[in-house]
């Protein structure tokens, strides 16, 4: 177990450092390598626009049952993206007149949102799309990409209910999983190293992990969202 959190330190330090390169030589129009990727336009260095509305022109659930995830901050990276849900483009979030980034490693998966969801305040939302981590390699940003969602972790931020959707991303060797459970047995280390991260990246003290839930408690969350949206 050591040794798996060890080199995910190591990648988690490399990464952003390479994808912060990258995005200094970003064209103005970029095309994902993802199936369902719509082409992004960059109107200034902090926003970045789809040919669709990212969160009312995708559906959130395909006819498999997976979910669709617009993909904000990509596996590694620190900078803080989001869809504004005013009019679904995608932003670098702003603190203090300064782009925000996390000043903790890289995040440990894709970061995102699901379209056409709100989460209700029942669930411990704010009205926001729904958040979600998406476990496998970096996609592009902005990129729309298909899941299997697994379950969900259970957080406090601040005393306030914040938790965090979990699923795995489509054509990967972690989506032959069906529960954390099994990525627990088959994956040793992943869930920790997710747990460890959302823990610790906004400091210590202020997020409190409060346990995992199962795949039904993380769709009936995603059903009130999707219920809330319409």
């Amino acid at each position: 177990m050591r040794k798996i959190v060890e080199l995910f330190l190591i990648v988690a330090i490399a990464v952003p450092s390479v994808a912060f390169a990258q995005q200094k030589h970003e064209t103005d129009v970029v095309t994902d390598v993802v199936t369902m990727t719509p082409k992004l336009k960059a109107v200034d260095r902090y926003t970045l626009v789809g040919n669709k509305n990212f969160v009312k022109d995708y559906a959130p659930l395909n006819p498999d049952g997976n979910i669709n995830v617009v993909v904000e901050i990509p596996t590694g990276t620190i900078a803080k993206w989001e869809v504004t849900k005013d009019n679904g483009v995608l932003k670098w979030q702003f603190k203090q007149g300064k782009p925000r980034i996390v000043k903790y490693l890289g995040y440990p998966g894709n970061y995102g949102m699901i379209p056409r969801t709100l989460l209700p305040k029942d669930f411990g939302g704010d009205g926001d799309p729904l958040d979600i981590i998406v476990l496998g390699p970096a996609v592009q940003r902005g990129s729309v990409v298909k899941a299997k969602l697994l379950g969900v972790l259970k957080y406090l931020d601040k005393g306030e209910q914040d938790d965090k959707l979990i699923a795995v991303l489509l054509d990967t060797p972690l989506y032959e999983v069906n529960s954390l459970k099994e990525l627990d047995e088959k994956f040793q280390g992943v869930t920790t190293i997710v747990e460890t991260w959302f823990s610790n990246y906004k400091g210590s003290g202020v997020m409190e992990f409060k346990g995992y839930g199962t795949e039904k408690e993380a769709r009936d969350i995603l059903d009130a969202a999707i219920k809330a949206f319409k």
